[in-house]
């Protein structure tokens, strides 16, 4: 496949593929100075951009999503499910375990953290619709919070996903959301479509990672105030954004990789074992039982919950909320996306599709009945109201109010804030890797300063943000980039279902096509060459039916009326022969050879843009059974071939006849 981008020269760019990576930095550092510059201006852009996204085109995202989520199912329960992201011989990388286990990381982060008690406290005290504080409040606080951290995540991460393994592992494309595109304009994937497309992921990834850091910084906030006493203020969150963006810049420049890796390991070892803690010290029996409820209240109300954009009842709460998440995750999918798709080279279309869709959620929907429903039973049980009143004033205490209620609420509240910052590390350090890898070239390691600038632009746009307005405008931006990249994912499954078909298609005509069995005695190659490549006209193939097909049958008929069975042969109108052998009350056996026009390849045409004419079609002469055409020619066949082929169509009839006596 042409590498467009290999072939270019290394000058004073170095690695860098100039079309992405000078657009993407140029777009995000205008926007770093306007919020730098004039703040209020920014904060009222964001605020413009989200009302419009939500109000006008929140019908389109939504129905994007659901789409996804169609997809991404049909794909893996069709015949397509059994193709293979990589060659057909190949095997997975990874065991069944392992694989689960990485997939289970994926689906850990910053926002589990921050949202597992906000969410469902927030719904509870304030429902879109409905009293607020009740017990059925409760209900659709969870019932929301399951929807929102759903499937429809884990779809939109599929989409991606399975787009870079297939076309990358299978077809040897560059690892880039471009590449899904291939089947809809072929090699200009590597011209202005192609890096407008990446440059998208890269503003997508830009925004969805400097919402998760913003949102983690916010958090971190609360914790050294609930710690230490230090003071909840702008200032302190971008000391805390430079701060952890320097560590994750030094393990970029350093090589740190391996123990970052580590350290993440470990931040997944505390976060099970604070998960654990929870269960056990809180309402142990409570918590089980909501988790069974709640997981049957989400697949009762999933697909109802999937389209509902309250269209009779307007609200704002939409746009603060689902839109928000939708925006969030389809930022994020380029990001999580290549981290799946390189653990799932080997697998199979349905293997990944069940296990990328179903491993992540289980733990996910445990995560959020443990955190969500204890703290709901804190404040509807226990009468923890202050709990809900802390929430409601600043959801980035949620996690810290809520384990105060709890046994060593010092040191929890501790491991709480250590898994944030190491998610935090993490997250810009293996971000900033993605956005490196979209914006440079294939043929090469980057230079590290380039991974270097992504990292330190991100905590910038997450400054930018901060200081822009806070929450909302992490939202509005997170909101707005996702909108175009939404577009780009709609290509994708266009081109991923197309190149799909024609894989499967590809598969069975090579399973299913018949040679001459001359193929297999000594014969003239050149002469067989020459066949294949020969166009024949109707003339011809109606020759071959009289002077070869035709005695070829009667001969069969002849030998099977001495074997006491009806058989005959005959010709139509259209040049058709046909043998049919009566077989009484069961299925009559017939075999026809029928000439099949068909138009030329453009490479057998002077000038392939002009149209066909009827005096271009060449002919076929294609063997048809009882249930239809079989899909391939016996033209040039000798009489001994042909007279095989019915044998061999013959013996299917008859083992077919055996099953079902």
């Amino acid at each position: 496949m042409k590498q467009v981008e290999a072939s270019e020269p290394q000058s004073r760019t170095g690695g860098i593929l100039p079309q992405v990576f000078f657009p993407s930095a140029g777009l995000v550092l205008i926007l770093v100075l306007l919020s730098f510059l004039a703040p209020q201006s920014t904060q009222a852009l964001f605020e413009a951009a989200k009302t419009w996204a939500a109000n006008e085109a929140g019908w389109f995202t939504v129905l994007s999503v659901a789409g996804f989520l169609v997809f991404v199912i049909a794909l893996g329960f069709s015949s397509l499910g059994r193709l293979k992201l990589g060659p057909d011989h190949s095997v997975p990388d990874y065991s069944y375990t392992t694989w689960f286990a990485m997939l289970f990381a994926a689906g850990m982060g910053i926002g589990l953290m921050y949202f597992g008690v906000a969410e469902p406290v927030m719904h509870f005290a304030k429902p879109p619709v409905g009293d607020a504080q009740t017990v059925e409040a409760a209900r659709q606080a969870m019932r929301i919070t399951f929807f929102h951290w759903g499937i429809h995540a884990w779809a939109i991460y599929a989409v991606v996903a399975l787009s870079l393994a297939y076309f990358g592992y299978r077809h040897g494309l560059p690892l880039r959301i471009r590449s899904a595109l291939h089947p809809l304009i072929g090699e200009r994937i590597h011209g202005p479509i192609g890096h407008a497309v990446d440059t998208f992921a890269v503003l997508g990834t830009i925004f969805g990672l400097a919402t998760s850091l913003g949102l983690g910084v916010i958090q971190i906030n609360s914790g050294l105030h609930y710690l230490f006493g230090t003071p909840v203020a702008g200032a302190v969150q971008v000391a805390l954004i430079v701060g952890i963006t320097a560590i994750a810049t030094v393990s970029v420049f350093t090589g740190l990789d391996r123990g970052v890796r580590r350290l993440s390991e470990f931040n997944m070892i505390l976060a099970v074992a604070l998960l654990v803690f929870v269960l056990v010290t809180g309402p142990t029996v409570h918590l089980l039982q909501a988790f069974v409820q709640n997981t049957g209240m989400y697949v009762s109300n999933v697909f109802g919950m999937t389209f509902n954009l309250y269209a009779y009842r307007p609200t704002e709460w939409i746009g603060g909320w689902t839109l928000f998440y939708w925006g969030w995750w389809i930022a994020w999918s380029p990001f999580v996306g290549m981290f799946i798709a390189r653990i799932s080279r080997g697998r199979t279309v349905r293997e990944f599709v069940i296990g990328v869709l179903l491993v992540p959620l289980g733990f996910t929907f445990l995560w959020m009945t443990i955190y969500g429903n204890a703290a709901l039973h804190m404040i509807m049980a226990d009468g923890a109201s202050d709990l809900m009143n802390a929430v409601s004033a600043d959801s980035s205490v949620a996690i810290y109010s809520f384990l105060e209620k709890l046994p060593f609420s010092g040191g929890t509240s501790a491991i709480a804030t250590l898994l944030v910052v190491v998610f935090f590390v993490t997250s810009a350090d293996s971000g900033a890797l993605v956005i490196d890898m979209l914006s440079s070239k294939d043929d090469g390691e980057s230079p590290v300063w380039q991974r270097i600038f992504w990292a330190l632009l991100v905590g910038a746009i997450a400054i930018a943000l901060l200081i822009a307005g806070g929450l909302t405008a992490l939202q509005a931006g997170t909101i707005a980039a996702a909108l175009p990249f939404t577009v780009v994912m709609i290509l994708a499954c266009v081109g991923l279902l197309r190149a799909m078909r024609l894989d499967v298609a590809k598969r069975e005509a090579i399973r299913t096509a018949r040679l001459a069995p001359g193929a297999m005695i000594e014969v003239d190659w050149r002469g067989r060459l020459r066949a294949l490549v020969h166009q024949p006209s109707r003339q011809e193939v109606l020759s071959f039916l009289r002077g070869h097909v035709r005695p070829a049958l009667e001969e069969v008929a002849a030998e099977l009326q001495k074997q006491g069975l009806p058989a005959r042969t005959d010709t139509g109108a259209d040049g058709r022969v046909w043998l049919e052998v009566g077989h009484g009350q069961e299925a009559d056996f017939f075999y026809s050879v029928r000439p099949h026009p068909y138009n030329p390849p453009s490479f057998v045409l002077e000038d392939p843009r002009r149209k066909h004419k009827n005096g271009d079609r060449y002919y076929r002469a294609e063997v048809h059974l009882r249930e239809g055409g079989q899909d391939y020619d016996v033209m040039g066949w000798r009489k001994e071939e042909i007279i095989h082929d019915v044998l061999d169509q013959y013996h299917r009839h008859m083992h077919f006849l055996d099953a079902v006596r």
